[in-house]
């Protein structure tokens, strides 16, 4: 795993612990030559964790749309800065960039990201490792709610699995770094279509 994308808040939230956290990750990408790939900001947790990544000698890339230049305050001293023209450039970008996901404590977006990263893995679009950081157990609910939907009949349980989730930043990017992705049925069948076609 060369390079990571990290989705969290653009505020630092109520704890000290959410930082912490995010220091911890750092320094563990860092320790392992893993490049940040994340939203661009340099506020909140997105610039907590690229500050530390830059300090500690490693390379952060963030990818940002020009309309949240100035909202997020764009980072100017990262080791690259893709400033695009919309949220769905930059979620494709910072996917195409990155060879794993990690979802730290957020917002909204934050959710909507990781969700919609799970989505793409579900159908098949990509076979990339995604984990949530679960600090202070700020993940939960998230987790017991996934496993309702499979108690409940909407998502299957190799579905809900796609979203691993520890408590520290060494246990999730070991569980990152040890992934084998499973053959999607998704990805199989269409191949087998396409070799049924004249």
């Amino acid at each position: 795993m060369k390079s990571l994308c990290v989705y969290c808040g653009s505020s630092y939230g109520a704890k000290p612990i959410y930082a912490e956290a995010a220091r911890s990750l750092a320094k563990e990408m860092v320790d392992r030559q893993i490049e940040l790939v994340y939203g661009g900001g340099n506020v909140g947790l997105m610039g907590v964790i690229a500050n530390e990544i830059l300090r500690l000698g490693g390379k952060a890339t963030g990818v940002i749309p020009q309309a949240l230049m100035d909202k997020e305050v764009g980072h100017k001293e990262l080791t690259h800065l893709h400033v695009v023209k919309d949220m769905h450039e930059r979620k494709a970008l910072m996917a195409e960039l990155s060879d794993g996901f990690v979802a730290m404590p957020g917002g909204i977006g934050t959710l909507e990201e990781l969700f919609e990263i799970l989505t793409w893995s579900q159908l098949g679009f990509h076979q990339k490792p995604i984990g949530v950081l679960n600090v202070d157990g700020f993940y939960d609910g998230l987790v017991a709610f996934l496993q309702n939907q499979v108690a409940q009949g909407f998502v299957k349980a190799n579905q809900a699995a796609l979203m691993m989730h520890e408590n520290t930043a060494l246990a999730l990017l070991i569980r990152l770094q040890t992934f084998v992705p499973q053959p999607s049925t998704k990805v199989l069948d269409a191949l087998a279509a396409k070799t049924l076609l004249p």
